[in-house]
């Protein structure tokens, strides 16, 4: 929200107050408390018919610091909050030094000089370095036009720094100049709304700010003052935390330590999911051919999802199979279930006036209501619709009551849907705000979930489809982009928006293949195919047509097994960037700045991305087969052919259906899987690990975790360069199974003391012998 006319006025009927200098500041072992002054005070009268601004500076973690501004402070508190945890190992001690005052977190140092004019330095305590300045207009409130009251905060932005994140964001990547409102909307793909909305964003100049309010915060970055962003909400305090990196990865590690990191889903859904769609008719028999299909075309499946009308029209939601349509749901389920397929089904939190469910939560008290206690209804999406009240302890349990016998007769997980047009004319069960709940309803419905899929299949075999979320949701993953047009230009700001949610630490994300609205062109479809098996998460899915690959030509078969299989055999690399995101916060699906900060080549780029750290993708979004793409520095190598690509650095190629550019960083050793018809085996078994020697430093030393179940290790192989010589040596108890080294564009390579050899087209593959620790390879 902009309160200013240019650099000098305020807008018309808006009222601005600002601090101006610190009158006081009380230390404590960790923390500050200021109160700053709107005007300059000159002598004692200056500080009648006034306002005073209260200040909290404290530290729940090492390297982040809070500020908590309060105009008034006695003002009712209904919730929600988010939940920031505490680190209680954090370090944290203040310094005063005459009039200046310090409060050190680690690498993190806020600095006031209470002598001078206002200001919150944030500093690097190693080096002094600035991080961010809240300065004159740093801190302060304004009343606009209509009487609303907004605390507002500032903070700079340096020469040639760029802002990320804020959730998924459809619009340019880089978010400078825009303004951005978080506030949950059903807006699609192709507008300035956002079904994912997250108060923080990440700087590449090694830090990020976490504004920490769920109801609508409201940013100007780099466009109301060009040289600062700015945040504000309507209330009487703000509460914001600086997060320190340097490093982008560790900026995100810090954030999601204090909102949640991402669980770890199962193995079993990075493979393929294909859905029935959403208004395609289609019935028992019909979910058959689609999965028969696939089989006859040898396109590996993992997931067959049941979109919204496996429920009776008008019913959304009454958790009840239509008896029309699949009279033996429970046979059906039972018969795909020994295909080796899981099963998905599609909800909402909404229950339709038809739902023989709306009278019983209604009578309970389990939807939501207006002031005069009436329930809360319209006629958008489902007729007479009603809202559960997750707030209430009895209806998320009643809600997870009608979802246990679908887990029990044999779904495996749940296609999360909507959550976000939530009135604000409402009254809630435990009393919140309803500003504040028009964002965080999403939290309770996917936390709700969640946990029912965590106590019924089991920790580490929980896993949604959500398309709603904000801060913390990433513990619920995955969350997929939403409605996007069956367009190339949606293809492309569909990945925009998954490099925004990943820059704000959603460690998962998918969309759906192919567009949702509309039916894709055949070069369309098989484009997405590539680059929707090349993301954390796959979904064949569409509006009102089928997006089973033969309806786009037999080259989009051929296009769909090829990289599904790919992406199979990836599942030892992809599970152990999954593990680092459960672990760390930083996304499979990497934004190019967060794997490479220090190269200006990468701060704004967002038509290409990192799939876990080696591997460059940048999918074709052109119907000529035309792609631009940049290499960052070193020798590159194309994963499947073997063609080395040196950066940094632009090129511009054209591309058949059956690749893209997919690079391997230089210096990588990639693992491969055995098998190609399942996400889920045992990946230290029969591993083959991809080397490059042409990009392997002589003395250099590689170590590749091979994940087992569960995100545990279950082997080691070390690759070693010592001159000629490859020496690969592996560890684990027990040994891992059959395993393997192709040296890429080697052709001249033979084993020294065991191993077998084969020639192949992307160079020499060397077999260890059964049982085998070491390999040793002279490559020429």
């Amino acid at each position: 929200m902009k309160f200013t006319d240019g650099f000098w006025l305020m807008r018309e009927g808006v009222r601005a107050s600002y601090a101006t200098e610190a009158r006081d500041a009380v230390l404590e072992d960790d923390r500050i408390l200021l109160h700053a002054a709107v005007r300059k005070v000159n002598r004692r009268g200056d500080t009648l018919n006034t306002p005073l601004i209260t200040v909290e500076c404290w530290s729940p973690a090492e390297g982040v610091i809070g500020v908590r501004s309060i105009h008034h402070a006695g003002g009712r508190k209904p919730g929600p909050e988010f939940e920031v945890r505490t680190d209680p190992s954090r370090k944290v001690r203040t310094v005063r030094t005459g009039a200046v005052v310090e409060l050190i977190s680690g690498p993190l140092t806020l600095r006031v000089d209470t002598a001078g004019p206002w200001k919150l330095e944030f500093r690097e305590t190693a080096t002094g370095r600035a991080v961010t300045t809240a300065g004159a207009r740093g801190i302060g409130f304004a009343l606009d036009a209509d009487g609303s009251h907004h605390m507002v905060s500032r903070l700079s932005l340096g020469v040639g720094e760029l802002v990320y994140g804020l959730g998924e964001r459809f619009t340019p990547f880089v978010k400078n100049g825009q303004t951005v409102d978080i506030w949950q909307a059903d807006g699609g793909t192709s507008s300035e709304q956002a079904y994912k909305n997250v108060p923080f964003h990440l700087s590449n100049r090694g830090y990020g700010v976490f504004v920490n309010h769920p109801g609508k915060v409201s940013y100007e970055i780099a466009s109301e003052s060009v040289g600062e962003v700015q945040f504000s909400v309507e209330d009487q305090e703000l509460e914001y935390f600086v997060v320190h990196g340097p490093t982008p990865k560790e900026v995100l590690r810090r954030y999601t330590g204090l909102t949640g990191r991402p669980a770890l889903p199962p193995a079993w859904s990075f493979g393929l999911w294909l859905t029935t769609s959403f208004t395609t008719s289609y019935d028992e028999e019909t979910v058959n051919s689609f999965i028969q299909g696939m089989a006859d075309r040898d396109i590996p499946l993992s997931v067959f999802h049941f979109d919204c009308f496996w429920m009776r029209e008008y019913q959304w939601c009454d958790f009840t199979w239509d008896p029309a349509v699949f009279p033996d749901p429970e046979g059906m389920l039972r018969r795909l279930k020994e295909r080796g397929l899981r099963i998905s089904l599609w909800i909402n939190p909404y229950i339709a006036q038809k739902s023989p469910l709306f009278a019983e939560a209604a009578a309970a008290g389990h939807l939501v209501r207006r002031a005069d206690g009436s329930v809360w209804q319209w006629d958008l999406w489902q007729p007479g619709m009603a809202l559960v009240d997750f707030t209430s302890p009895a209806a998320r349990e009643w809600f997870a009551g009608k979802l246990r016998p679908l887990l029990e007769t044999g779904a495996d997980c749940f296609k999360t849907d909507f959550g976000e047009r939530i009135p604000t004319d409402v009254v809630w069960h435990d009393g919140s705000d309803p500003q504040r709940m028009r964002n965080y309803y999403t939290q309770l419905y996917n936390q709700t979930v969640f946990d029912l899929l965590k106590e019924v299949r089991g920790e580490g075999e929980a896993v949604l489809f959500a398309r709603s979320a904000t801060a913390g949701g990433q513990q619920f993953p995955v969350h997929w982009g939403g409605d996007c047009d069956a367009t190339f230009s949606s293809m492309a700001e569909s990945l925009r928006g998954g490099l925004s949610l990943g820059a704000s630490g959603f460690g998962f994300w998918s969309h759906d293949i192919g567009g949702f609205e509309g039916t894709p062109s055949d070069a369309l479809f098989k484009r997405w195919l590539a680059f929707g098996l090349l993301s954390s998460h796959s979904r064949l899915h569409g509006s009102t047509s089928y997006r089973v690959p033969w309806q786009f030509g037999e080259e989009a078969v051929a296009v769909a097994r090829d990289f599904a299989r790919l992406k199979n055999r990836l599942m030892p690399y992809l599970y152990a960037a999954a593990v680092e995101a459960s672990r760390t916060g930083v996304p499979v699906m990497r934004p190019m700045v967060v794997e490479f900060p220090d190269d200006p080549g990468c701060a704004t780029l967002d038509r290409q991305y990192m799939l876990g750290p080696d591997l460059l993708v940048a999918p074709v979004l052109s119907e000529d087969d035309e792609v631009e793409y940049y290499v960052p520095a070193g020798t590159w190598t194309h994963l499947l052919t073997g063609e080395t690509v040196s950066g940094p650095g632009w090129r511009r190629e054209r591309y058949g259906f059956d690749s893209l550019p997919l690079l391997v960083r230089p210096g990588a050793v990639l693992p491969l899987g055995a098998h190609e018809d399942r996400p889920d085996y045992d990946w230290a078994d029969g591993v083959t690990l991809r080397v490059h020697p042409q990009t392997l430093a002589d003395g250099s030393a590689t170590a590749v975790s091979i994940p087992g179940p569960g995100g545990g290790t279950a082997a080691v192989l070390t690759v070693r360069r010592e001159g000629e010589l490859l020496r690969v040596t592996a560890e684990g108890d027990p040994a891992p199974g059959p395993w393997a080294v192709l040296l890429t564009g080697v052709q001249d390579a033979e084993p020294v003391g065991g191993g077998r050899v084969e020639r192949t087209g992307l160079g020499t593959l060397v077999r260890a012998d059964a049982g085998a620790r070491e390999l040793v390879v002279r490559a020429r």
